[in-house]
């Protein structure tokens, strides 16, 4: 049981004047990059908490509460990030499902840990939110150390013979991703030729590509997010490389292959198994599916935190984080991903990450 000390949420309950007591809405969020480069995840985190409250007020609700969904929009950017936090606080929100960067959800974090308000990411990987994070943190997704473990042994199983650049871009996800890669390939014995950084929101990436090719570079993994690893490999087939591209759950977005085209042909990538393949998430998805939405990435991520804290909620009976956190940390939730439990230390336990290869416009299992 993880110990808690957090500060009392106030929250207040409107006093029906006629017929007892009327219960007062709860409010909840999602918080990630609505616009900017990476908004393909934004709108991920938003169809899936949005579908996720239609279903459970559809359902009765939290304790016959009704849930009012906001949505910040953070740009993963740090500053942004903590300002949708203290925004959400005046809110009166009880409960994050975000953020989506870990660059984001872990100053945010923060604010959430002083105001008692329960996060749990879909999304952020790096080891430092559930690490050093509060005991209001949890994620239902994986940890960049165990998608380190399996990256840096594909790199070291299938291309420890041949020369190997590790690509970062300088952000707490994507350096975090790297260095995890590189110490286990390290730790296999194995070595990368090249690592380095590169600066994320730019076009042109030809330098980084051409010191590649000098290097005759036979595989690149990339610590980042889609849109330049997308723009990396399409560069390099421009200068007539074969690189194989290995990168990690950043890449789980069509838009991915609406940047490279056939240049993604056979890109690699970890994330965690499908969730859209589960006997437990089959009526949603149909439901998406029936709206128009394909639930890939991290819809159904940002579906199932919402799903774990309401069944936490139930179980507490009441929405106040101070009796929905010794629940969670308790408790065993039936999600779209699977059923789920946390650790001590607000992860998730679930399976972990398993390789996927980008065909013909879209991925699956390799």
């Amino acid at each position: 049981m993880r110990k808690y000390l957090l500060a009392t949420t106030a929250l207040a309950f409107s006093i029906g004047l006629s017929a007892g007591t009327a219960w007062a809405d709860i409010e909840i969020a999602t918080a990630g990059p609505m616009t900017g480069q990476y908004a393909s995840f934004g709108a991920q985190m938003k169809a899936g908490a949005e579908q996720a409250v239609e279903d459970i007020n559809a359902a009765g609700g939290v304790n016959g509460e009704k849930l009012i969904l906001n949505v910040g929009d953070d740009a993963c950017d740090p500053k942004q990030a903590v300002a949708v936090a203290n925004q959400m606080v005046s809110k009166g929100v009880v409960f994050m499902a975000g953020h989506f960067c870990s660059g984001s959800s872990i100053p945010a974090s923060k604010v959430y840990e002083e105001e008692g308000i329960v996060q749990i990411s879909p999304a952020s990987t790096n080891p430092k939110l559930t690490d050093e994070g509060g005991p209001n943190v949890y994620r239902v997704c994986g940890r960049d150390d165990q998608q380190g473990l399996v990256a840096g042994g594909l790199l070291f199983e299938e291309y420890n013979e041949k020369n190997i650049a590790i690509l970062h871009d300088k952000t707490a996800y994507g350096k975090g991703l790297a260095d995890a890669t590189k110490t286990v390939l390290e730790d296999l014995g194995g070595s990368a030729k090249m690592y380095e950084a590169y600066t994320a929101g730019e076009k042109d990436y030809t330098a980084l590509v051409s010191k590649m090719k000098q290097e005759a570079i036979d595989v690149a993994y990339v610590g980042g997010y889609h849109t330049e690893a997308g723009l990396i490999v399409r560069q390099m087939r421009d200068q007539g490389m074969n690189t194989q591209l290995v990168s990690g759950d950043a890449l789980v977005t069509d838009e991915y292959w609406s940047i490279t085209g056939d240049a993604g042909q056979g890109t690699l990538m970890t994330f965690s198994p499908d969730p859209r393949k589960n006997d437990a998430a089959a009526d949603v998805v149909k439901k998406f599916r029936d709206k128009g939405i394909e639930p890939e990435g991290y819809v159904l991520y940002t579906y199932a935190a919402i799903q774990a804290w309401a069944e936490a909620a139930k179980a507490a009976g009441s929405s106040d984080p101070e009796k929905v956190i010794p629940a969670l940390n308790s408790g065993s939730f039936s999600t779209v991903l699977g059923d789920l439990s946390f650790n001590d230390k607000g992860d998730v336990t679930l399976p972990g990450y398993v390789w996927y290869e980008w065909k013909n416009g879209t991925y699956d299992y390799r």
